[in-house]
């Protein structure tokens, strides 16, 4: 990590833009509305003061400027001053979307608004029929029910014996298993 003091003036700037540039545009915003975008004016208000620092840098150290690479430095300077552009525009572009979608969603409101009269309308309208069917289908329920009960009832009749005889007989089995453990049980 590069501390502030072992910098040029130069290295110096171009570090202060890259952490705007991080802070402010590419990591998400902490505010009270933090779907905002930044400022456009803030960014550049904030990108004109770094390419002061850059020009009074470079006036500065105008005389160890024949030491040093200085088509890199600009390079690098361009990049990050195209950066920013991309992102305000990107910014720019964003809420422009975000424009877009209220435009449609104020367009669609009464589209469902009337979707939805349209659905209780057809609900009354089917109120009779749906009341009719089952005025319909009730006596036939009420008469399947009264063939089947005798059934039903019979064949009651018919298992209940049989499931007594089996209850009894279980019973017996439980306790003839309880008494031959016991006989097997050494005396006390």
């Amino acid at each position: 990590m590069t501390t502030w003091l072992n910098m040029t003036p130069i290295s110096t700037a171009i570090l202060m833009w890259s952490e705007f540039h991080h802070i402010y545009l590419v990591s998400p915003r902490i505010s009270a509305t933090s779907e905002d975008p930044p400022c456009p004016s803030a960014i550049m208000k904030f990108s004109l003061v770094a390419a002061l620092v850059v020009v009074l840098a470079i006036g500065c150290e105008s005389g160890s400027l024949v030491k040093r690479d200085i088509p890199a430095e600009i390079e690098t300077l361009t990049k990050y001053f195209q950066d920013a552009i991309e992102t305000v525009k990107s910014h720019e572009l964003i809420s422009q979307a975000q424009g877009y979608l209220e435009e449609g969603k104020t367009q669609i409101t009464p589209l469902t608004d009337k979707i939805q009269e349209h659905a209780e309308k057809i609900q009354e309208q089917m109120k009779p029929f749906v009341s009719d069917i089952e005025k319909q289908v009730r006596p036939m329920a009420d008469n399947l029910q009264a063939q089947f009960m005798p059934l039903v009832d019979k064949m009651q009749a018919q298992f209940k014996p049989l499931a007594d005889d089996l209850q009894a007989q279980m019973e017996q089995l439980f306790q003839t298993v309880v008494d031959q453990t016991k006989a097997l049980l050494p005396p006390q």
